[in-house]
């Protein structure tokens, strides 16, 4: 059996990994926090409706994925007691999705969980050096055009 070396990655392979490891340590935080049943997937779900109360379909169009599936992701949060339902203000026939109490105290929970990893970062590699690498990822992402989307929490599923 073989082993990889992760020198031998490219960059965007090596940034994913990255970003999945400190993924995870976040969701362990979380779990511990009493979220444990938020899969990173919903972090997808979640970026609309910090700022806005989309219907479904208006969800499903973000997301880029069927009725259904944005309708089956929004009933799991429902059901979890991260998000609901409610009418729109000016149309009682349409129905919006916005957070709940415990959605919004999950995405506190989530930022504070990354402001503690970026903390733990820092104090290991050093503030500077931890600036200077995110100052290269964010020209990275902006050369190769993902700037825009993250700006507009408009971060597509894999």
């Amino acid at each position: 059996m073989t082993t990889l070396d992760p020198r031998q990655l490219d960059t965007g392979m090596l940034a994913l990994f990255v970003g999945q490891a400190a993924a995870a340590l976040v969701q362990e935080q979380l779990a511990g926090q009493g979220f444990g049943d938020l899969r990173f997937s919903h972090g997808y779900v979640f970026q609309h409706l910090i700022d806005d109360s989309p219907t479904v379909g208006e969800l499903a169009v973000r997301l880029d994925m069927t009725q259904q599936g944005a309708s089956k992701a929004v009933a799991e949060l429902e059901r979890l007691g991260y998000c609901e339902r409610v009418a729109d203000a000016a149309d009682a026939r349409v129905r919006r999705v916005r957070l709940t109490g415990r959605g919004r105290d999950a995405v506190a929970a989530a930022r504070r969980a990354r402001a503690d990893l970026e903390g733990r970062l820092a104090e290991r590699f050093g503030e500077r050096n931890l600036a200077e690498h995110r100052e290269l990822l964010i020209r990275l992402l902006d050369d190769l055009g993902g700037t825009a989307a993250v700006e507009r929490r408009a971060v597509r599923p894999p």
